[in-house]
């Protein structure tokens, strides 16, 4: 007991207890409903077409990457300074809503322009746009205003409540292989139910008002994000290249089978995430106290215990993993969960760094690391996978998160002599 009360002996302690365990249910579930869907919808639909579903929401994703510009983490800093100040709070939570309604007009139109102008798109256009409400979903939902005012109970039950609606409704109405059309659809449907909730919460709970905030307050917004949405481009570049490349030069089954592995690997990464996300507006306030470095290092350690252990898990247990998920045991997904094992460490173990950078606004140097890695995964990406397929993908995974984790680092503490 002493010891619970020496963690929460402040009020900033607590509410970062209570922004972690509300992160931590979140995550929980966020491992449990797709592990329970996703043998589901392999077994229905087949590697083919699971693939297929993959490829989609990896293009998607790209419009997603636009929509958000940076607001995640830029608009989270804004919120979390200005939090007792209403007038404020509502000048904010305008402008960004306004810039990403903008941005998600335009995502539209260049996704129909790319859908009907390539044969690949066009002939399952029909998944394209039913993915596409994800985008719609997402830029309802103002995860940054939640995270920025920290009250992380919000995220937790809206997004728990979009993933049990899809994960109820896969079972309900996806029941043989040609029903794959409505898994993306289902999705979209979840996210838009959540994003509506958030927006009511705001209005009804926090007070804000959706005002014209002029246009001074809205290119501040858009010069405040610019780096970190050129960041997170890169980031989600490097993310998201694999599967999207792999599609253009193999088949919606080789994808299928890669895509196993890598959702599991989304799944374990979204450890760190929890971390991240429940420190990020404690170490932006506290970034100057002579303690960060003490909280920092405390912080990697506990990622890079937790992570390794898993990815030895992964490694003795890739057949019946693969078995478990995918019901026969798919070699390439056994070697590609065996190769990626240790991703989540090397991703996890930079949450210090950037975070340091970040804190100090050292926004540029976070981007020019992680577009870097960008440019890197393309490269690598079209270099190796025309030869060795999902293996290629594989070390292109590997070699980028290693490069960006070791930049980062050099960024943020080594170059600064701590």
């Amino acid at each position: 007991m002493s010891v619970v009360k020496n963690l929460l002996n402040s009020e900033d302690k607590k509410r970062l207890f209570s922004n972690f365990m509300s992160l931590s249910v979140l995550q929980g579930a966020n491992y449990i409903l797709p592990l329970i869907t996703l043998p589901y919808l392999v077994r229905v639909l087949g590697p083919e077409k699971f693939g297929l579903i993959a490829f989609a929401q990896a293009f998607i994703a790209y419009f997603n990457i636009l929509t958000d510009y940076g607001f995640n983490l830029s608009a989270t800093r804004e919120i979390s300074i200005y939090r007792d100040d209403k007038e404020k709070i509502s000048e904010i939570f305008s402008s960004v809503m306004i810039i990403k309604l903008a941005l998600m007009t335009l995502s539209f139109i260049i996704m129909t322009i790319i859908v009907f102008s390539f044969e690949k798109f066009r002939k399952d256009w029909l998944i394209y746009y039913f993915t596409f409400g994800m985008v719609l979903g997402q830029t309802m939902f103002p995860v940054w205003f939640f995270q920025g005012m920290e009250r992380m109970k919000y995220i937790t039950i809206l997004n728990i409540t979009a993933r049990l609606i899809f994960t109820i409704s896969i079972f309900v109405f996806i029941r043989q292989m040609s029903d794959y059309i409505y898994v993306p659809l289902l999705n979209s449907i979840g996210f838009c139910v959540a994003g509506v909730m958030a927006v009511s919460i705001i209005y009804r709970d926090f007070n804000v008002n959706f005002i014209y905030p002029g246009i001074k307050a809205l290119k501040y917004q858009l010069k405040e994000g610019w780096n970190i949405f050129l960041s997170t481009a890169g980031i989600n570049m490097y993310k998201r290249n694999s599967i999207l490349i792999l599609g253009i030069f193999t088949n919606d089954t080789i994808v299928g089978y890669f895509s196993i592995a890598k959702k599991l690997m989304d799944i374990i990464n979204s450890l760190a995430s929890v971390v991240s996300q429940s420190i990020y507006p404690y170490t932006m306030r506290n970034i100057s106290s002579p303690s960060i470095n003490n909280f920092f290092k405390k912080i990697g350690v506990g990622i890079a215990l937790s992570a390794s252990t898993i990815g030895f898990i992964l490694i003795l247990s890739a057949n019946l993993v693969t078995k478990l998920l995918a019901g026969h045991i798919f070699y390439p997904t056994v070697l590609s969960i065996k190769l990626l094992a240790f991703v989540p460490l090397i991703i996890g173990i930079n949450v210090p760094a950037v975070h340091r950078l970040l804190g100090e606004k050292k926004d540029k140097l976070f981007t020019r690391a992680v577009l870097s890695g960008g440019v890197l995964d393309i490269a690598l990406n079209f270099l190796l996978v025309p030869h060795y397929s999902y293996i290629g993908s594989c070390f292109s995974v590997i070699i980028t998160e290693a490069y960006v984790t070791i930049i980062l680092y050099w960024y943020a503490f080594v170059k600064k002599g701590i």
